[in-house]
């Protein structure tokens, strides 16, 4: 872990020099309102199910790189199953640059756009209170109320 200031001095030499002005590091970023940024077109994850979660509700196709865990499991689903993403295989440069342009530039990526902000709805849907997330929840709600009175 690393706290205060450290977080800065862990960086390379020169980072923060090369990255000018083109970016801006930070320690720390609401991740839901930096997806949800109409300028965000992509969202390089290690697919947690949390960060899984918000870049489906916020319909931001993802580039997958996952770790351990879940995460694996998450990247199949966003991967092949919903095709919300696409897999970096590996770290080189060249990889990551053809993988980036795939989901920005190429057809494929238009695709994976549209099927992302098909799912965004999907899942709007069952959040409002007439949807299965709040039906299922209402229900497991009552359940354990009504097994907590006998």
């Amino acid at each position: 872990m690393v706290r205060g200031s450290e977080w800065i001095e862990s960086l390379p030499n020169g980072f923060e020099e090369s990255v000018g002005e083109r970016g801006c590091i930070v320690k720390w970023a609401p991740q839901t309102e930096v997806l949800a940024h109409a300028a965000v077109g992509g969202f390089w994850s290690h697919c947690g199910w949390n960060s899984t979660i918000e870049s489906i509700c916020e319909g931001v196709p993802m580039l997958c790189k996952p770790f351990f865990g879940d995460q694996h499991l998450n990247t199949s689903y966003i991967c092949n199953v919903w095709k919300i993403g696409l897999e970096l295989q590996n770290l080189e440069r060249g990889n990551i640059e053809r993988t980036i342009k795939r989901l920005m530039v190429d057809m494929e990526g238009n695709d994976i756009r549209k099927r992302a902000m098909d799912l965004k709805e999907k899942a709007a849907f069952c959040l409002v209170e007439e949807g299965s997330t709040s039906c299922s929840f209402n229900g497991l709600t009552k359940h354990i109320s009504s097994a907590s009175e006998t």
